[in-house]
Parts: C-alpha cells; sequence; structure tokens
C-alpha cells in the first residue's frame, strides 16, 4: 500500500505508561512511509532499581533518560525532514514531567541546569499527539504487556504520573496538539479505530484539538 500524504513531516506521540504511544507510531510509521524513532526504555540499567526504590535510584535513572534522548535527538537534527518524514514515541520536553514528580529540590536544581543547556539544540515537532487514558485502563494495559520491570509499579505512581502528564499538555502551546482519550479507542486491533483516529491526524490545524471519535459524538 502507498504511504498517504500528511501536512505533517515530524509528528511525536506521547502518553503515560500504557497509553499506546508505541502502537500508535509503529502504525503511523507504515501509514506514511515515516521513518520511527522509538525511546530506547529497557536500555537504561537503573530502571528496574527505580521501580523498587524510586528516592534512592531517581536521579540516576533520570538523568540517563535526559542524555538518552538528548543523544537521539541530535541525530534527527542531522536529518533532512524535507526528504524524509518522521514519527517518534516521546517529546523531549515531557522529560522534565518526570523530573518534577521524582526529585528532590537540590537535585532537581541540578537537572533543570543540564536539562535547559541541552533543549536549546533539539528539534520541534511539527504536531504532538498526546494520548489519555484513565489510571484504571492504565494499569491494565500495563498488566496485560507485563514487561518485567514495569511489574513493581503501583497506582499511586501511575496516578500522580497522569495527572502530572495531564497539567504538562494543559499548558502546552509549542506546536499544534491533538488529544486523544483512548480509553474506548483501540486502533491496535479495531482498524475502522485506527482509519478514523488516522484521518483526524492528517487535517492540518493549529493550537489545541481533541479527538472525538464518531460513536461517542452521538
Amino acid at each position: 500500500m502507498s504511504p498517504v500524504d500528511s501536512p505533517w513531516r515530524y509528528i511525536v506521540v506521547e502518553g503515560v505508561i500504557g497509553a499506546g504511544k508505541t502502537s500508535l507510531c509503529r502504525l503511523l510509521s507504515e501509514s506514511l512511509g515515516a521513518r520511527l524513532t522509538l525511546e530506547v526504555v529497557e536500555e537504561n540499567p537503573f530502571l528496574p532499581k527505580f521501580y523498587q526504590d524510586r528516592a534512592a535510584y531517581a536521579f540516576v535513572t533520570q538523568n540517563f533518560f535526559l542524555l538518552s534522548r538528548y543523544q537521539q535527538q541530535m541525530n534527527l537534527v542531522q536529518m533532512d525532514l524535507f526528504d524524509n518524514s518522521l514519527v517518534a514515541d516521546y517529546l523531549f520536553a515531557k522529560d522534565r514531567i518526570f523530573a518534577n514528580i521524582n526529585l528532590s529540590d537540590d537535585e532537581l536544581r541540578l537537572y533543570e541546569r543540564l536539562a535547559s543547556i541541552l533543549e536549546e539544540r533539539v528539534r520541534r515537532p511539527d504536531l504532538v499527539v498526546y494520548l489519555q487514558a484513565s489510571t484504571e485502563v492504565l494499569m491494565t494495559r500495563i498488566r496485560w504487556r507485563g514487561r518485567s520491570y514495569e511489574r513493581d509499579m503501583d497506582v499511586d505512581y501511575i496516578q500522580t504520573l497522569n495527572e502530572a502528564y495531564n497539567y504538562f499538555f494543559f499548558h502546552y502551546d509549542e506546536t499544534p496538539l491533538l488529544i486523544v482519550n483512548t480509553n474506548e479507542l483501540d486502533f491496535v486491533k479495531n482498524r475502522d479505530h485506527y482509519a478514523d483516529l488516522l484521518h483526524r491526524i492528517l487535517q492540518p490545524f493549529t493550537g489545541t484539538q481533541y479527538y472525538v471519535p464518531p460513536w461517542k459524538e452521538e
């Protein structure tokens, strides 16, 4: 199947753990014929320890992610997006969400100094798609996919993270933003769900808009 035309050269899909961002990125990459960039989560050696003892391992875990994401972003700076479209499953600026939740005041001040320097060179996407879901739905999806380093996640942490994401994107205005509630959306198994969402993503707009599935409009 030939790639469909898109008004966006660089699309970022965001959401809390379990929202479905990587799955949607894979589908979009295939539909648009776009290069796919995925966040390298499993390679963070501190992540399993962080989920067991967040206070002790938050700072090293956070800075490993920050530098790893920055290295990936520098590869994007060298890419000519006029010749290649791109879909990524994380927004560099979202790293601050985790930092504000997990770091102590002293750690956060040091982190902010480093993050501010790095952010100056990061490429801005053309569109951000934010996938929302309730904490209950997120926990169900996390358990279903059964990743070993996620087994110790507790509902309170996911709830805090979910609230922080909503707050971050409520105030986000750097790029066009499409907010998608995925509680009753299964774009992986239901092709009609995906086709309708893809159609909405491909409509150019400015500011922040919300995707409402046709079956929810009635």
